[in-house]
């Protein structure tokens, strides 16, 4: 009933909310991510975005379709793997920012090692300055990691906006200097809240550096400080710094797919876990997880 083609352009458009980034995504015309999104309301005979010239958003029907285009685009892998009888083999090096080994991102690697038995696969959780190396070094076949918005490596998943956030209770000196719970280098977060507290002169000291995001949140929790972090993804019991507090704005985030260099058995597997991440893009950003990393050490 439902075309899968129209299904994933769907979910590309649902997960980046752009028709721009989605057909960037998908290698396609925009026209062409118009024309799925217009022919799959037309099957379902429901609107599924709202949108205008500045905005697209998902409509109650859309988020409805997101589960559905799910389900049906796995089924429709599976029985494609089943009958072609592709079976991916070897070691795949995949290396995650905590940022998203903290949501749902283990219900997908569990589905991809449930339909992929014979797939080695090896997660490497740490800073994404850090990961990003580690792939240019070929130590990495797949990384999922930050980005600043405006580089155009890596195939975006999601874009958010970052913010300060910290205790409810905390409080901000205007005339005292800002204390920040970070990352160390080379943190993409860290980076970014430094340069914004500079281009805008304001004095800074640091309160807490922390490789792992638990004990960043608990010095947060303490109230030691602020720290910059994704909107979507802010931890239970923190809050955004209300715009009282004068701290200027820190701008937008990317997080992305990298590939590796290699071409042999392990590719396929990235390009499986690539594909399956993209399809469940949005679940990345819905409810909370955990997982145990095969190797690496927290970090975001």
């Amino acid at each position: 009933m439902y075309d899968p083609a129209q299904l994933r352009t769907f979910l590309a458009v649902a997960q980046t909310l752009s028709f721009t980034q989605a057909a960037r995504r998908l290698g396609v015309r925009q026209s062409t991510v118009s024309q799925h999104v217009r022919r799959l309301e037309d099957a379902t005979g429901r609107q599924l975005f709202t949108r205008d010239t500045h905005r697209v958003d998902l409509t109650v029907d859309g988020e409805a379709m997101l589960g559905f285009a799910r389900t049906i685009l796995q089924a429709h892998e599976r029985a494609s793997a089943f009958f072609t009888g592709t079976r991916l083999r070897g070691r795949l090096r995949f290396g995650a920012s905590e940022d998203f080994v903290q949501t749902r991102l283990p219900e997908i690697l569990e589905s991809f090692r449930r339909d992929h038995p014979e797939v080695e696969l090896e997660l490497t959780v740490e800073l994404s300055g850090t990961l990003h190396r580690q792939l240019a070094a070929g130590r990495l076949d797949l990384v999922l990691a930050k980005r600043r918005t405006g580089d155009t490596h890596g195939e975006l998943v999601w874009q958010d906006a970052l913010t300060w956030i910290g205790a409810p209770h905390l409080r901000i000196d205007p005339d005292r200097p800002v204390p920040l719970i970070l990352f160390p280098p080379p943190g993409l977060t860290r980076a970014r809240a430094l340069e914004v507290l500079e281009e805008h002169g304001r004095s800074w000291r640091v309160a807490c550096t922390s490789t792992s995001l638990s004990g960043l949140v608990a010095a947060a929790h303490a109230g030691l400080g602020v720290m910059a972090h994704t909107r979507g993804l802010i931890p239970p019991g923190l809050t955004p710094v209300p715009a009282r507090a004068g701290l200027p704005e820190l701008g937008d985030v990317d997080f992305v797919l990298l590939h590796g260099r290699r071409r042999d058995a392990a590719q396929e597997a990235a390009d499986a876990l690539a594909a399956a991440i993209l399809a469940g893009g949005d679940r990345l950003i819905r409810g909370i997880g955990g997982i145990n990393a095969i190797s690496g050490r927290d970090g975001a």
